[in-house]
């Protein structure tokens, strides 16, 4: 990846949409939700806490990670889609 986040932020590469539900209906594509789910594909240093210290992230690349519907800024980069956000929007590591 040529893209390095900085601080507390992280990339992620966002799953696919569900194309089908469980029974077997076929989502179109204006019905489908954007997902909340994805890989971490890069990770910053970590955040400095007002004592100076350097916090470490607690993810790491090839982490996959819940986060909300609406966090993050999203990129694309060689073709590729991804989403940079503050490690504070990542709601759980599965």
């Amino acid at each position: 990846m040529s893209i390095k986040p900085l601080a507390d932020r992280v990339i992620i590469a966002p799953a696919a949409a569900e194309e089908k539900t469980k029974s077997g209906i076929i989502i179109p594509d204006t019905a489908k939700e954007k997902p909340q789910r994805g890989d971490v594909v890069a990770v910053g240093e970590g955040k400095v806490s007002e004592q100076g210290t350097l916090m470490q992230p607690q993810v790491k690349v090839g982490d996959q990670v819940l986060y909300g519907k609406y966090a993050g800024t999203e990129i694309s980069v060689d073709g590729n889609d991804y989403l940079i956000m503050r490690e504070s929007d990542i709601l759980a590591v599965l």
